[in-house]
């Protein structure tokens, strides 16, 4: 039984997890629930925002309770409504629709942190079309940046964002160590925040099972897990290049091409710079025509990107002007997205994901960007974005948390499905129908979907020195692992 208090949030929490089906993280329903305090005023009531740890322990206990589900761990850990679960029960339909109505009266911008200053620009791209003056490409705002005397990042900004950034207490490293040895995990977050922001309907799950298992996602259109792939390539082409990337042609083009590969109306485009006039939905901007200009415009955004020191402003400085040239023909947002990872990757920092922003809420920035010339909303996103991803990234842990009840609940029957994929010889494309047919008929169907997740994650950790605990032999594993490791998953 719930209490009056629980039963409240239980309400909150799960009109918001209904409205996002790819799920959302503890904190992510920490800032929802506190930014609905505001937006509906509840902050005066006895109705707010939990603490953390009270939180932690009703999502818990729902999940026991079947109510929610729950993938990922420790830090990755994301909390979706179970299909037998009811957001708004009967007796509190009321209260639902206080919520609702006040979700559509208030626009997504309020539960953002925006400055005043942002809010204004973003008013201003959010009149009708019909209200706002059409702009073409303002030289200006390129020419009048001086690299290391101009800068949108504050030196407090600056010095903010290289503070959480350590990776390392040691001396330099060779460029992209740290992005090496989270690779693993990078392939998977950044590929699917930038598509996501792209409008590609991809969970994390999804993603996570294209990029590893190569299975695409059922009842999702191709061009979407194009989409993902694509990224995938593109990073790994940063990180395994790390030595020679950079804000120059050989890096921009080679990484256009990647992340256009088999999605351009003209397949000649891929990697190269735009020749034909383009325009942008919902905006009144209109990018330069003339393919020389454009040439010209994208060696100087190269050699100023290339000048300034900061990386940090380096990265922000991508972020605005390559997308307000419309250097390509498309996916020129994407561009710019792993574009400002390159120093990052040079320099051994802390990834940009691009975690829990919401596509909206970018969408605008990138507006204010083209029409207004104002990059101060996309720099507030940029800085919370960073922070976002440090929190997602942190190495060191403070605590190594409870035992895992649902491991210790199916052990044994993680260990007889490991052993199978093993003893079988099965290659990732191969294990996933077997696990998924296997679940299917030996875990309860509440269950299936969080064991699927743990049976991939061991898997994916098997190495020589721990498949011991599934009983398996030293020549079982190596015959099975030169399979696993040497057959490569057909593009879906």
């Amino acid at each position: 039984m719930m209490s009056k208090k629980q039963k409240e949030q239980w309400l909150r929490v799960s009109t918001l997890l209904a409205e996002t089906p790819e799920g959302m993280s503890i904190q992510a329903l920490l800032d929802a629930l506190a930014a609905l305090d505001i937006s509906t005023k509840e902050a005066d009531s006895k109705t707010v925002a939990p603490p953390r740890r009270t939180l932690q322990s009703w999502l818990k206990k729902w999940v026991e309770q079947g109510l929610l589900n729950k993938t990922g761990s420790r830090r990755d850990i994301r909390y979706f409504l179970s299909h037998s679960a009811q957001p708004a029960p009967n007796n509190e339909r009321s209260m639902t629709a206080a919520l609702k109505l006040s979700a559509q009266q208030e626009p997504p911008q309020k539960a953002f942190p925006f400055s005043t200053t942002s809010l204004d620009c973003i008013k201003e791209i959010n009149k009708p079309t019909i209200q706002r003056k059409p702009v073409g490409y303002n030289y200006d705002f390129l020419n009048h940046y001086r690299p290391n005397s101009s800068a949108y990042l504050s030196a407090s900004e600056q010095a903010h964002l290289m503070q959480l950034s350590k990776t390392h207490d040691s001396g330099p490293l060779p460029a992209g160590t740290f992005a090496r040895q989270l690779l693993h995990r990078l392939l998977i977050d950044l590929s699917w925040n930038s598509s996501r922001l792209e409008g590609n309907t991809y969970s994390l799950l999804d993603t996570r099972r294209l990029i590893q298992f190569g299975a695409a996602a059922e009842g999702k259109a191709s061009i979407e897990a194009q989409m993902i792939l694509n990224h995938k390539e593109a990073i790994e082409f940063l990180v395994g290049a790390a030595d020679d990337i950079g804000f120059n042609r050989y890096t921009l083009l080679n990484l256009h091409a990647l992340l256009a590969d088999n999605l351009l109306d003209n397949p000649d485009a891929s990697g190269c710079l735009r020749k034909i006039p383009i325009g942008i939905g919902k905006s009144v901007f209109q990018p330069l025509e003339v393919p020389q200009r454009i040439e010209a415009c994208f060696e100087q955004i190269l050699a100023t990107a290339s000048a300034i020191q900061n990386p940090f402003e380096q990265a922000l400085f991508a972020l605005v002007q390559l997308p307000y040239l419309q250097a390509f023909d498309d996916v020129n947002k994407r561009v710019s997205r792993l574009a400002a990872n390159i120093p990052f990757i040079k320099h051994n920092l802390m990834p940009l994901t691009f975690a829990d922003l919401p596509q909206d809420i970018y969408t605008d920035a990138i507006l204010c960007v083209y029409e207004l010339n104002r990059v101060e909303p996309l720099k507030e996103i940029f800085i919370w974005a960073y922070e976002r991803s440090i929190n997602h990234y942190q190495v060191a842990r403070q605590t190594l948390g409870e035992p895992d009840a649902f491991r210790i609940r199916y052990r044994q029957e993680l260990k007889t499905l490991v052993s199978e994929v093993v003893r079988n010889l099965l290659t990732k494309q191969q294990a996933y129908a077997h696990i998924k047919r296997w679940v299917n008929n030996a875990i309860p169907e509440a269950d299936q979907q969080q064991f699927l997740e743990y049976t991939e994650t061991e898997l994916l950790g098997l190495h020589e020195g721990n498949f011991a605990r599934y009983q398996l032999r030293p020549s079982e594993f190596n015959q099975w692992q030169n399979k696993w490791v040497d057959k490569k998953a057909p593009n879906a």
